[in-house]
């Protein structure tokens, strides 16, 4: 029998992966918990930060210092044993590696109770 912490998403055939290690689990809930709009998740309409539904806001500093703040806040009451260190956007106008319509968000976290840090990047296509 195989055993692991939980199965690794997306599910996409009838054998699936088990994630086997915290880092990637935490990984994978924090890519959750961003991606997922409030009111998506049944009996919690509070949970998510909703990253697509930024898409069409302005492309400023205050637009991702909301989404920021959102996924602090997020964070700090879904996933209190994370600690988020940084979250930084790229778009075409600071990276010439970026696409013209993509924006690249990138979460630095710590992982508090096991004193491990992680990185998840998110690139979101506004086209």
């Amino acid at each position: 029998m195989t055993t692991g912490l939980a199965p690794l998403l997306p599910i996409e055939s009838s054998r699936f992966e088990l994630i086997t290690d915290y880092l990637t689990l935490a990984k994978q809930n924090l890519k959750m918990l961003i991606l997922t709009s409030p009111g998506e998740r049944m009996m919690d309409i509070n949970f998510g930060v909703g990253l697509k539904r930024y898409l069409f806001d302005m492309n400023n500093e205050s637009t991702y210092q909301d989404i920021a703040s959102n996924i602090r806040s997020q964070v700090s009451r879904y996933m209190p044993f994370i600690e988020i260190q940084k979250v930084e956007f790229r778009t075409p106008e600071n990276d010439p590696d970026i696409f013209p319509n993509d924006v690249r968000t990138r979460v630095t976290f710590k992982v508090v109770p096991l004193r491990i840090t992680g990185m998840l990047q998110l690139d979101t296509n506004l086209d």
